[in-house]
């Protein structure tokens, strides 16, 4: 058992400093208590108002999200967001983050972030049914980054392949900014009945608290406050903080809990997963959400490590554990649901109406606080904001230097961002469960609803380089983007999920970039009309006080209502014509191309229209349902020429394109554009929807690849050009 300071010398050491609790906050918590708290006690505030769980940064900023409408049944504060699709049913769905584990311990600590969002998923009553990811990762230039690369994607797909639930797609980029921390997110879909939704509440004095799922060790212990201080060094090593998972485990819990909730509801009063802040956490917020207190028996949860103290078993992290909330009188049927999947169940505790928190430890009370203020009294704070020098109000566009358009071409095709990520998805499995319907031949993956006509389209999305250069404009790109891939394959945005990664909001310009961030995204969000339901925030992205670029992921879940609008990225058949919808400028400030000729991005970010996006948008949607194109490609990191291959490569089909641009503008990365095929037979209909819309640019065909422009011309082997493609990650990973 670890050796404990008593109130006084933890106040004389400054222990909570250490813990990440500042004077003016621990002098808050001894005028709440009216005396020196004790060790335990100051562990569970410490985990309970870091960042990672009290948002005390982030929270002011996140009220601007609107988070409610038609639509949406649970918003943020429960275990994830749920919205529904009619016909008794709702999608389930959250993301979360977990860079700093994965930095220290990529395999564990992406593998242990997996399971964590699955079981926010299932604690709402939904079964999960697909998973995606939103990786950054460092430059694949040192055995380290490509180190990190193989035991996240390790940790990643073997997790969810033991747990029986498809990983149908994602993104991943490469940025020598990610070098030392890198960003880790993953995001969980579930579908529910309805009838079956379920709180993390423990309300009704004298109701059982349950403890179900694995036994608790030391792994994971200060893991919320490790997630709320700044990287360096020092931490690469702390292995202690993070969590060690066992999928097999989680499956076993996962199948009790949903039988229990599915079948015997009336018996269950709440559910939650103990994620991070561990016991403390998913149970003081259970009662305060009630507005009851709790009493627990520290010796009665289960262990796999002898002695541990109350502080220890408080604020472990150890996975595939859940917290419940039973009807007095049901412990024994809860019990055998539990025993039946070989899962624990033990009653630690029960419900108090006296609304304290209180810890039973060999007899003795090792913690009795105000719930409340556990859960609810972390201070909030309003941080000051600088903008960026770099954060430009004018400015020229990059100008590239483009000698042979076929050389530019070819090595934009094999930079790790753009190149296939056929050697990071073959290590998932992405049609378990048998009802993935696309993932890499979309924009966004898609997944049928079994038993309905109806598929869910789901995507992630995040464009650090144009939040690097405009958070603002860069917020609103970043839910465009994720709705464009939603509708380009048929769907209608519903809402969204986000992870907002940034660096300190102690450093004025990070500040800036989190509250510009969020006040662009939730400008788009209001436009799109997709609320915001769940997320979270992970602050102090930053190695040694060099911050990560602003990397607000987007998840984002639309609905297919017919299977007819499935619409997919690869040309089709010889002679369908290619057109471009929106406009192409010179927009090469924040580019792929910009970033591969330069080495990094600057200037000022090009001209963004939210009111044009979603007139776009709208107009493909309305050609889909009509019937009118053969194929749907969003642009986005290097612009056409790269859509024009990526279709092209998708449907093993070459094409010949004429275009007024010049081979810069190959590469330029204007928002709200779309790469269409039509049929020769839905021409005439098509050019009368989009009279001024749409551009012309030539025919799919033939078995090379052929850009004539103003100065220069692309004439390239198909097989070529898509092996070369193919095998550029796989080489680099290599």
């Amino acid at each position: 058992m670890m050796t404990e300071l008593t109130p006084t010398e933890i106040w004389d050491q400054k222990l909570y400093i250490q813990w990440g609790l500042s004077e003016d906050e621990f002098n808050q918590i001894r005028n709440t208590l009216g005396r020196l708290p004790n060790f335990t006690e100051t562990g569970l505030f410490a985990a309970m108002w870091s960042e990672h769980c009290a948002y005390k940064n982030s929270k002011p900023l996140l009220k601007q999200f609107p988070t409610t409408g038609q639509q949406i049944l649970q918003g943020p504060g429960e275990g994830a967001g749920i919205v529904d699709i009619g016909d008794g049913q709702a999608v389930v769905f959250k993301a979360e983050s977990h860079n700093h584990p994965t930095a220290v311990e990529p395999y564990q600590g992406a593998a242990t972030g997996v399971g964590g969002i699955i079981r926010d998923i299932f604690s709402m009553g939904a079964r999960p049914i697909a998973l995606m990811d939103s990786l950054h990762f460092g430059e694949l230039t040192d055995a380290r980054t490509k180190y990190l690369v193989d035991q996240t994607v390790a940790g990643i797909g073997n997790y969810g392949n033991c747990m029986g639930i498809p990983t149908v797609g994602g993104e991943t980029t490469f940025d020598a900014i990610y070098q030392n921390n890198p960003v880790m997110n993953a995001m969980c879909v579930g579908l529910l009945n309805v009838t079956n939704q379920q709180r993390g509440a423990a309300a009704g004095v004298g109701n059982s608290i349950y403890y179900v799922g694995a036994k608790t060790g030391r792994d994971g212990i200060q893991g919320a406050i490790f997630a709320s201080t700044e990287f360096n060094d020092a931490q690469t090593t702390q292995r202690s903080a993070v969590q060690v998972g066992d999928p097999f485990a989680e499956k076993q819990l996962m199948e009790a809990c949903l039988e229990l909730i599915h079948n015997h509801a009336e018996w269950l009063v709440g559910i939650q997963d103990m994620g991070a802040a561990g016991l403390v956490s998913s149970s003081a917020e259970m009662g305060a959400k009630a507005g009851f207190g709790m009493r627990l028996d520290l010796d009665l949860v289960p262990q796999r490590e002898a002695d541990m103290s109350p502080y220890e078993l408080m604020l472990s992290e150890s996975q595939e554990r859940m917290l419940l909330c039973v009807k007095q009188g049901r412990e024994r049927e809860v019990e055998e649901i539990f025993a039946k999947y070989d899962s624990t169940a033990v009653k630690i505790g029960e419900v108090t109406e006296d609304q304290r928190y209180q810890l039973i430890f060999k007899g003795t009370t090792v913690a009795d606080v105000p719930i409340h203020a556990l859960v609810d009294e972390a201070p909030t704070y309003h941080r000051p904001s600088q903008k960026p020098q770099r954060v430009k109000s004018d400015g020229n566009q990059f100008q590239p230097q483009i000698k042979d358009l076929t050389a530019t071409f070819n090595a934009m095709l094999r930079q790790a961002t753009i190149a296939n990520k056929e050697a990071i998805f073959e290590r998932y499995d992405a049609q378990v469960q048998t009802n993935t319907i696309s993932t890499v031949q979309s924009d966004a993956a898609v997944v049928r609803i079994r038993g309905t006509q109806k598929a869910l389209a789901m995507t992630t999305d995040a464009n650090p380089r144009y939040l690097y250069l405009d958070p603002y404009l860069g917020g609103q790109i970043a839910v465009s983007e994720a709705a464009r891939n939603v509708v380009a394959t048929g769907g209608k945005p519903l809402a969204i999920t986000d992870c907002l990664n940034f660096g300190s909001p102690e450093d004025p310009e990070s500040y800036y970039e989190l509250a510009q961030a969020i006040n662009g995204m939730a400008a788009a969000c209001d436009v799109f009309d997709t609320p915001v339901i769940s997320g979270n925030v992970s602050l102090y992205n930053e190695f040694n006080r060099q911050p990560i670029y602003p990397t607000p992921m987007v998840g984002m879940v639309g609905i297919i209502e017919d299977p007819a609008w499935i619409t997919t990225l690869d040309f089709k058949q010889t002679g369908d014509l290619i057109y471009v919808l929106g406009e192409t400028t010179d927009a090469l400030n924040g580019s792929e191309l910009q970033k591969m000729q330069l080495g990094h991005v600057e200037g000022k970010l090009f001209d963004f229209d939210l009111q044009y996006e979603i007139d776009q948008q709208r107009l493909v949607s309305d050609l889909i349902h009509e019937g009118l194109l053969a194929s749907v490609h969003d642009l986005a990191e290097g612009g056409l020429s790269i859509a024009l291959a990526e279709s092209a490569f998708a449907g093993e089909i070459g094409f010949n394109v004429q275009t007024d641009l010049a081979a810069a503008e190959l590469f330029a990365e204007n928002q709200s554009r779309f790469l269409v095929t039509v049929t020769p037979a839905n021409r005439e209909h098509f050019e009368a929807k989009t009279a001024g819309k749409a551009t012309l640019l030539g025919r799919v065909g033939g078995d090379r690849l052929k850009i004539l422009t103003t100065d220069d011309m692309l004439d390239v082997d198909l097989t070529a050009a898509e092996t070369s493609w193919k095998e550029a990650l796989a080489w680099q990973l290599n």
